[in-house]
């Protein structure tokens, strides 16, 4: 499949009703290309015509202030200060921060000498002490490596040299070199997965608790201590390979960006899974610090606040200040502040699928536009088309319950072309509608979407266009 990058870009939708405005792709210059993007008010139903003597209600004006459906059920506390990650870039450290990597260098340095740090104690690259296939002692990204300790512990030398001497002998005592090369299976492979890019480049990484529904799958994983402990070592497995894939260059992508899926997972009521819960915790806090670029929990359950509050006491607050939390009506709007639709999959709400069974012309590298649209508006979408060609398009609007429509309208006058004859698209439709057209003579593409509803409607679409072969 070719990666080819679509004539237009993502941009915001004007907020003013009615608005237009008309955006030209600049990664790509075809002068024969434009698109108008217009958001209308939608006109008020008919009035009803009255027999003698009955009187018809007047209709009331579309309502346009977005209604709250969900009840108001309180989510876990955010922290007033949402975590920010710091440079790993030696000029950009502070003159604390350099003091204390310097002196955490010494500590270590003296135990690799004394031996405390050797190939009993801890995994080595051709001799010298590791952690993550980086030695912990050799150049820049060692000093990536460290500053996550450093950071964990708030720049405490002495703290952070325990952190790292306690994770090198656990990683020693757990068999993480051999782990890794373990075959433990793929059950649990729709559970925890790796999916596209955040914004910032982070890889981002998913973890669907709903897939526990199943009590076959929810038995084989947490029913006794042995399977909770394999599905740990399938868990730290996952994790060490996903690590490995990191750079740490001090300019480098060293950290993950983490989406919990909590709908329909099992509540706090299973034992097995609490306890299997906060054992993980605590090793992936005590062994892996500075790993989590960002936490973000969607379809969050009116539940989880007990269950938050249960596990808070084990988190610290430096972990706490990375978590985002979401209702299930914000769900795809909270993962479009942090990773751009193309990159999101389909079942949250993006355009991306596992194997572009959807519309295989696309794919996470062909970047999308959004679009909010107001409640009860038209939203147009204009595709100025100056040269011969094949368009094609996919589009979806979140949730639906809106009505869409694809025609061509060539600059001769007289007739219009209906691609897609408007229809009334229910949240059962796919989640993604595709079309092409073959353009023979020039003229315009009108994507229309009408919301006649109360509330605001994400719309996502992205277009590209392929020679016309005679």
């Amino acid at each position: 499949m070719a990666d080819e990058t679509p004539t237009v870009a993502a941009i915001q939708a004007p907020v003013q009703v009615p608005s237009q405005m008309t955006h030209k792709d600049t990664s790509t210059p075809p002068e024969s290309f434009s698109v108008t993007e217009t958001q209308t008010p939608l006109p008020p139903p008919p009035q009803q015509e009255s027999a003698p003597g009955e009187v018809i209600e007047p209709v009331e004006k579309p309502v346009e202030v977005e209604v709250e459906v969900e009840s108001k059920k309180k989510l876990p506390p955010e922290s007033l200060i949402s975590f920010k990650e710091e440079s790993n870039r030696l000029a950009d450290l502070s003159d604390f921060e350099r003091r204390a990597l310097d002196e955490l260098k010494q500590l270590v340095r003296k135990a690799i000498d004394d031996r405390e740090f050797s190939s009993e104690s801890c995994d080595e690259i051709n001799g010298e002490p590791s952690i993550w296939g980086v030695p912990i002692l050799k150049d820049d990204s060692s000093d990536v490596i460290l500053l996550k300790f450093l950071r964990a512990r708030d720049f405490k030398v002495k703290d952070a040299f325990t952190m790292l001497k306690n994770t090198l002998k656990w990683r020693k005592d757990f068999g993480i070199d051999g782990l890794i090369q373990e075959e433990l299976g793929d059950d649990l492979e729709k559970v925890v997965f790796m999916h596209g890019f955040d914004k910032e480049g982070h890889p981002v990484c998913y973890n669907v608790y709903g897939e526990f529904q199943n009590k076959e799958l929810y038995k084989k994983t947490f029913a006794d201590e042995e399977k909770r402990i394999k599905f740990l070592r399938w868990r730290i497995q996952f994790l060490e390979r996903s690590i490995r894939k990191l750079d740490f260059s001090p300019g480098g992508i060293c950290t993950i960006f983490q989406v919990s899926d909590l709908k329909n997972s099992p509540g706090p009521g299973k034992r097995e899974l609490r306890l299997a819960t906060k054992q993980a915790l605590q090793l992936l806090q005590d062994n892996y610090p500075e790993f989590v670029a960002k936490q973000v929990f969607i379809n969050v359950p009116w539940w989880y606040l007990a269950f938050y509050t249960m596990m808070s006491p084990f988190l610290t607050q430096r972990t706490k200040s990375k978590f985002v939390f979401a209702s299930p009506a914000k769900t795809a709007e909270t993962l479009f502040k942090y990773v751009a639709p193309e990159q999101v999959p389909i079942q949250y709400g993006g355009l991306s699928v596992d194997f572009c069974d959807c519309n295989p012309e696309f794919t996470m590298d062909d970047p999308a536009s959004e679009i909010t649209i107001k409640p009860a508006t038209k939203q147009t979408v204009e595709i100025l088309v100056n040269e011969k060609c094949v368009i094609v398009w996919e589009l979806r609007v979140v949730g639906w319950e809106v009505s869409y429509s694809a025609e061509y309208v060539p600059n001769a006058e007289g007739y219009t072309v209906v691609i897609h004859k408007a229809k009334r698209m229910t949240p059962t439709e796919e989640p993604v509608v595709s079309n092409s057209f073959k353009i023979t003579e020039l003229g315009k593409i009108l994507l229309t979407i009408d919301n006649p509803t109360s509330k605001k409607k994400k719309l996502l679409y992205r277009f590209k266009v392929k020679p016309l072969c005679d």
